[in-house]
């Protein structure tokens, strides 16, 4: 436990100077630095030129906050707490000639979902018509957006079974690891590293915490004979040391990483943020290596066979040792690479960010079946989806996630072993 904790002080410390991050895509004036929580966004006319010195209100209750939009065109408004808003711009602070398009609306009423930053866009320009989204073209959009957010998922949930197939550990603590990849882009990017390079050691240090957890915990606890109970109690008290450790260093409020605000593109009927779209595209090769590499070469035949029956493996010449601690490493970097997938797909960095999606995570898991890759890919795949076209049929957006975790009830009602999963006999 010293050396696991002495391993995620020393990393974090790298997240401490949160003030000198470099951001090249232009941000938001924070309006008020005690709030964790934001409505921002960007305006800029029908020639994309930004509109400076506009103010903007948000309403909510007894509170009210004030932004005036910057040189580039960025506002931000910091508020304190999530839910529905009132937010007004102030037509007579447009400049002379520009004018909100027609049938833009203004006031109009926002709400938080699941994410501590809001992003409100008005449109500009002369003739332009604001058109409601038909119901196809949105439900094609949260399609995509579900498919995106599933797949994000599944990076995590991935590692996640491999640990339980090969350990038969529930590690809570996972949600951190998720965390972690995250805050240490933001880290290092802080430290004035090329972003690339950010991400690069970020998935490297999850990886190296995979690895840490493993040789100073929970293989000395699998020496020891200890129960699984037990080991899943280490694994939640684990979290929220590693949790609180990273409020410590990292602070409470919410930070962007660098290029987190982008415009949505148009791919045929479909509108989508460029990082959601890579998000997806990285996550499907990703997961798709993955799979290769465990049908197709000797480490994953030996991870499959540890899986399956680890005394037999271990009869049959593989060090079973090796192969979860190589799992542990793997769960660690797919985690890194989820969290900083996750961190774009919200926007932003928190200190608790992982704990947000864990039960999710659990989800995925469980619907697809304990301990098998592919389970977990389709479950996570099912939750996201699901997640996001939850909202098309009417369902509250702070509801979304509980109706998520229904779907996984009912199917597990009816098939108790996971989509994936087989069939034992108990007793």
């Amino acid at each position: 436990m010293g050396a696991v904790a002495s391993f995620v002080m020393a990393i974090l410390l790298v997240a401490a100077p949160a003030s000198l991050a470099s951001t090249p895509a232009p941000s938001a004036p924070p309006s008020d630095q005690s709030f964790q929580n934001s409505i921002s966004g960007f305006l800029r006319d029908d020639t994309r030129a930004p509109l400076p010195e506009v103010t903007i209100t948000a309403t909510n209750g007894t509170f009210t906050g004030t932004a005036t939009s910057a040189a580039n065109g960025s506002w931000n408004i910091g508020v304190p707490e999530q839910g529905t808003y009132t937010v007004e711009l102030d037509e007579s602070t447009l400049p002379e000639g520009i004018k909100l398009a027609d049938g833009q609306d203004n006031p109009r009423d926002v709400t938080f979902s699941q994410t501590s930053n809001l992003s409100v866009i008005f449109a500009f320009g002369k003739g332009i018509v604001v058109q409601q989204q038909d119901f196809g073209q949105n439900l094609l959009n949260r399609l995509v957006a579900g498919l995106s957010f599933g797949l994000l998922l599944a990076l995590a949930a991935v590692g996640l079974s491999l640990i339980f197939g090969t350990t038969g550990l529930t590690n809570f603590a996972h949600g951190e690891m998720v965390t972690l990849g995250a805050v240490l882009v933001f880290g290092f990017n802080a430290l004035g590293l090329p972003f690339w390079l950010s991400i690069l050691f970020a998935l490297v240090g999850g990886g190296v915490f995979g690895y840490a957890q493993d040789a100073g915990l929970w293989r000395p606890l699998r020496k020891r004979g200890s129960g699984l109970v037990p080991m899943m109690i280490v694994s939640i008290g684990l979290a929220l040391a590693v949790r609180y450790v990273i409020q410590f260093f990292f602070g409470g409020a919410t930070q962007q990483l660098p290029y987190a605000q982008s415009a949505e593109v148009q791919i045929g009927p479909i509108s989508i943020s460029p990082n959601n779209l890579w998000s997806l595209v990285i996550s499907a090769v990703v997961i798709a290596i993955v799979g290769v590499v465990l049908l197709k070469t000797r480490l994953g035949k030996a991870t499959r066979a540890v899986a399956d029956n680890p005394s037999l493996a271990a009869a049959s010449g593989i060090d079973v040792d090796s192969v979860i601690r190589i799992v542990w490493i793997t769960g660690g970097v797919l985690a890194s690479l989820g969290g900083i997938l996750w961190a774009y797909y919200r926007p932003g960095v928190t200190f608790d960010m992982g704990s947000q999606i864990l039960l999710l995570i659990f989800a995925g898991v469980t619907l697809g079946g304990l301990g098998t890759v592919f389970g977990a890919l389709i479950g996570s795949v099912v939750v996201g989806i699901f997640v996001e076209l939850t909202t098309v049929f009417g369902l509250a957006a702070d509801l979304k996630y509980v109706g998520a975790l229904f779907i996984m009830i009912v199917v597990l009602l009816f098939r108790p072993q996971g989509i994936l999963g087989r069939r034992e006999r108990v007793g």
